[in-house]
C-alpha cells in the first residue's frame, strides 16, 4: 500500500508540475517606434534576458521593427547591442555608397555639387527623399543570414509581424509574410528621410504614422501577456517645435499619442524610459539611450519576474553567420530602357558564382551609383540544390534631368557659383550629358557627353573652357622677358579652351584605360610689357592622347585609405603655331599617392609625380608649372607648397610629399605637409635630378568637411626664399 501511495504521490507531483509548465504564459513584446529613442528597446531586452523572460511573440513598428527582427531572428541583446553601437550612423542616415563602387565619371560628378534638384516639364522639385535606404537595407541583408530563405515570419525562431503604411491610402499594413529585411526597412521608412518601399504593389512608409504600438496585432498571435515598450515623445509646445524634424515627429504623434491610452492600459507591463532629452537622430548618445531602457526596466524589475525565471537567464543561440553566397540563378523584373546584361555587369558577378557580401553590397551600390533607378530590391530563396537564387526588383527612375548647384574660391579661379545641367538618355539609353556653368570673377564651363558602355568600350566628349588673371613668378620662358625688363613678376590673362574626343574601357576590373584626340586653343596675354606684343600664346594645338588609372581612394578630400596612379601621354601633331617655333613633342606624366589611416585618427599621406617632354624645341607653355593650392588643376599645373600660384616651371620636374593628417573631431582635421621638388629643362638627361632637391616647402593647414564642400587655410613657407603664403578655399574644386 505503501508502495502504491508513494506511486501515486509522485504521478501527482509530475502532473502538476507538468500542468504548470502548460499553463505558463505566452509572452508577447510590443516595441514602439522612435528613431534613436528606440535604441532604448535593447537595455529592456537586456533585462528581460537576465529576467529569465522566454519571448514567444514580437511586434514592432520602425525602430521596434529593426530591433525586433533582429531578436526574432536569433541575436541576444548583447549581439544587438554590439551590432548598433559599431554602425555608422552618418552612413546609415546619408545612405552612404563607398567611392568605389562608383565609375570615373560619377566620382567625379558626385564629388562637384553641394546640391541637386530633379527637374521636369520646365519645373524645379524636390528629391522624394534623402536616403534610399540601400545602406539599411544591404546591412540588415547580411545579418539576416541564417534566415535568408524564410518568407513566413511565423517559422522565424521567434514569430514576428510589423507595421507599415500605405502612403496612397493612408491604412496600416501588417508585414507578417516576404523578405525580413525588406518588411523591418519598410516599416522605418521615415517619410522625407527614406525613400517609400513597394511591397506587393503597395507603397509603404514609416508604420508609426498608423499604429506605432501594435498590441491588438501581438495579442492575435496568441499572446497572453503583453510586455509594451513606449519610446514615443509625447506633443510638444511650440518652443520645442525648434526644426523640421520635430514638425515631422510631432504631426506623426498626434494620432498615436490619442490611441495610446488605451494600449497602455491593455499592456500588462508596461516600460516607458525616459527618453526626452533626446530626438528620432540622436544616434551619437546611443549608449545613454540604452542605458535609459535598462532603468526603465528595472523599475518594473518585480512585475517581470512573475512571468520570467531569474535563476534561468535567457541564452540565446547565436546566429551562424557566413560572409559567403553562392549564386545558383539571377533573376530581374523587366525593365523598358535596361537589360538584363547590363544590371549583370553592373553587379560585377554572374549566376553560378560564389559571392561575399561585401562584393554583393559593392554590386547593388554601383547600381545604385548610376542613379538609373530610384529603387533597388533583392532578396534570396532556395533553389533546388539548395543554393542561394538572387531575386532583384528594380524601379527605373523617371527623372532624366537634374539642376545642380556648387560654390568655390580659391586664390587662382576666385570666387565662382557653379551651375550644373546633367540629361540622361539624350541619345541612346546609356548615355549622359553634364554642362557645368563657374560664373564668378573668372568665367568657365564643362561639357561632358558619355556613352557608358561598363566594361566594353565606351565613347565620349569633352570641351572645357578656364580662365583666370593673376601675377605670377615665371614667363613660361625660362625667365628670358622677366630678366630682359628687370621684373620679378608678370601679369597675365590665360584662358585655354578644350574640347577632347576619347574611348576608354575598364582594365583588369580595376583600371581606366582609354584614348583619343584633343584639340586645345591656348590664350596668353600680359599688360605689364607696354612696349611689346601683349600677346604671348595664341595658337591651336591638336594632340593624341593615352591614360591609365586608378583610384580606390575613399574619399577625393581628406582620403583616409587608398591608393591612386595616374598615367597620361599627350603627342603634339599639329600646331597654328603663333610663335613660329613649333615643332612636334610629347608629354608623359605620372602620380602616385596612397593614404592609410591609424588609430581610427591619424592619415599619412604620401604622394609621388613626374614628368617629362620628348623632342628637341617643346612650347613652353605646356611646361609642368608648380606652386599654390586649393584649385582645380588643368593642363600641367601642379600644387605645391611653399610657393605662390604659377611660380616654378620647366619641361620636365619630379615632385614627392609626405604629409600627415590628424582628425580632431568628426569632420575636423588638422594636417602638416612637406614637399620637396626638382624642376627645370630636361632634368632626366643627367643625374642631377637625384640630387637633393633644388625646391621644398612645408604647410600647416585646417580643413572642415561641409556639405559644399572642403573649408580649408593653408600657412606654407619656403626655407629656399623665405617667403610665406596663406591660402583659404572654399567649396569642391572645379
Amino acid at each position: 500500500m505503501k508502495k502504491i501511495a508513494l506511486i501515486l504521490l509522485l504521478m501527482f507531483s509530475v502532473s502538476v508540475v507538468f500542468s504548470q509548465e502548460q499553463k505558463k504564459p505566452k509572452v508577447g513584446l510590443v516595441l514602439s517606434g522612435g528613431g534613436a529613442k528606440g535604441l532604448a528597446h535593447i537595455g529592456v531586452l537586456k533585462v528581460l534576458e537576465e529576467s529569465g523572460v522566454e519571448i514567444s511573440y514580437i511586434g514592432g513598428t520602425s525602430m521596434g521593427a529593426i530591433i525586433g527582427g533582429l531578436y526574432a531572428s536569433g541575436y541576444s541583446a548583447t549581439q544587438i547591442d554590439s551590432i548598433f553601437k559599431t554602425t555608422d550612423y552618418d552612413a546609415l542616415i546619408q545612405d552612404y555608397i563607398p567611392r568605389s563602387t562608383k565609375n570615373f565619371y560619377e566620382k567625379r560628378n558626385d564629388e562637384l555639387y553641394a546640391l541637386t534638384l530633379p527637374f521636369k516639364k520646365m519645373k524645379i522639385g524636390i528629391p522624394r527623399a534623402l536616403s534610399k535606404g540601400l545602406y539599411n537595407f544591404n546591412m540588415l541583408n547580411k545579418l539576416t543570414h541564417n534566415v535568408r530563405h524564410i518568407r513566413d515570419f511565423n517559422q522565424l525562431p521567434i514569430p514576428f509581424l510589423c507595421i507599415a503604411t500605405d502612403i496612397e491610402t493612408g491604412q496600416q499594413v501588417l508585414l507578417n509574410k516576404g523578405s525580413l529585411p525588406q518588411a523591418m526597412i519598410a516599416s522605418a521608412a521615415l517619410p522625407s528621410l527614406y525613400m517609400p518601399v513597394e511591397i506587393d504593389g503597395k507603397l509603404l512608409v514609416d508604420g508609426g504614422v498608423t499604429n506605432n504600438y501594435p498590441i491588438l496585432e501581438v495579442k492575435n498571435l496568441g499572446a497572453d501577456v503583453i510586455i509594451g515598450v513606449d519610446v514615443q515623445d509625447d506633443l510638444k509646445d511650440r518652443d520645442a517645435l525648434t526644426d523640421a524634424t520635430k514638425i515631422l515627429v510631432q504631426i506623426s504623434n498626434m494620432q498615436m499619442i490619442q490611441k495610446m491610452d488605451r494600449k497602455r492600459k491593455a499592456t500588462d507591463i508596461y516600460i516607458k524610459p525616459d527618453i526626452t532629452a533626446y530626438s528620432v537622430i540622436s544616434f551619437s548618445q546611443g549608449n545613454e539611450i540604452i542605458k535609459t531602457g535598462e532603468d526603465a526596466a528595472r523599475k518594473v524589475i518585480d512585475q517581470i519576474q512573475k512571468v520570467g525565471n531569474a535563476e534561468k537567464p535567457v541564452k540565446r543561440m547565436v546566429p551562424l553567420q557566413r560572409d559567403s553566397l553562392f549564386v545558383s540563378e539571377i533573376k530581374t523584373n523587366q525593365l523598358e530602357n535596361y537589360n538584363r546584361t547590363y544590371v549583370i555587369g553592373k553587379l560585377g558577378f554572374k549566376a553560378g558564382t560564389k559571392i561575399s557580401y561585401e562584393d554583393l553590397d559593392k554590386g547593388i551600390n554601383t547600381l545604385s551609383a548610376t542613379q538609373n533607378f530610384s529603387g533597388i530590391g533583392y532578396s534570396f530563396s532556395k533553389s533546388a540544390s539548395g543554393n542561394d537564387v538572387l531575386s532583384m526588383t528594380l524601379v527605373e527612375n523617371p527623372i532624366k534631368t537634374y539642376l545642380k548647384f556648387g560654390l568655390h574660391y580659391d586664390g587662382l579661379y576666385k570666387s565662382a557659383v557653379l551651375l550644373n545641367v546633367t540629361q540622361k538618355k539624350l541619345l541612346f539609353k546609356n548615355d549622359i550629358v553634364s554642362l557645368d556653368i563657374g560664373l564668378g570673377d573668372n568665367f568657365r564651363y564643362y561639357l561632358d557627353y558619355y556613352i557608358d558602355n561598363g566594361f566594353y568600350w565606351s565613347f565620349g566628349l569633352k570641351s572645357r573652357y578656364n580662365t583666370f588673371n593673376r601675377n605670377i613668378l615665371t614667363d613660361f620662358n625660362n625667365g628670358e622677358l622677366l630678366n630682359l625688363f628687370g621684373l620679378s613678376s608678370i601679369n597675365i590673362d590665360y584662358s585655354d579652351f578644350t574640347n577632347q574626343a576619347y574611348f576608354q574601357t575598364i582594365f583588369a576590373q580595376k583600371f581606366l584605360i582609354g584614348a583619343g584626340a584633343e584639340f586645345k586653343h591656348l590664350k596668353i596675354k600680359t599688360k605689364t610689357f607696354e612696349a611689346t606684343d601683349p600677346i604671348l600664346e595664341n595658337s591651336d594645338y591638336v594632340s593624341i592622347i593615352a591614360y591609365l588609372k586608378y583610384d580606390s581612394f575613399d574619399k577625393k578630400y581628406f582620403p583616409k585609405n587608398g591608393f591612386l596612379f595616374c598615367g597620361d601621354f599627350q603627342s603634339f601633331v599639329y600646331s597654328s603655331d603663333y610663335t613660329k617655333e613649333y615643332q612636334n613633342f610629347s608629354i608623359l606624366k605620372g602620380e602616385m599617392a596612397f593614404s592609410k589611416t591609424f588609430f581610427n585618427r591619424f592619415t599619412l599621406n604620401l604622394q609621388s609625380e613626374a614628368g617629362f617632354t620628348v623632342g628637341e624645341q617643346t612650347v613652353p607653355f605646356f611646361d609642368f608649372v608648380l606652386g599654390g593650392y586649393g584649385y582645380n588643376m588643368i593642363n600641367n599645373f601642379r600644387h605645391f607648397y611653399g610657393y605662390d600660384f604659377v611660380s616654378l616651371s620647366g619641361n620636365s620636374y619630379i615632385k614627392g610629399a609626405v604629409g600627415v593628417d590628424y582628425e580632431i573631431f568628426r569632420k575636423n582635421h588638422l594636417n602638416f605637409t612637406a614637399n620637396y621638388a626638382n624642376i627645370g629643362n630636361k632634368i632626366f638627361d643627367t643625374s642631377n635630378w637625384i640630387d637633393r632637391p633644388n625646391f621644398s616647402g612645408y604647410a600647416f593647414g585646417y580643413g572642415l568637411e561641409t556639405i559644399i564642400g572642403p573649408v580649408e587655410i593653408k600657412h606654407s613657407w619656403s626655407p629656399e626664399t623665405k617667403d610665406h603664403q596663406t591660402w583659404f578655399s572654399i567649396g569642391f574644386w572645379f
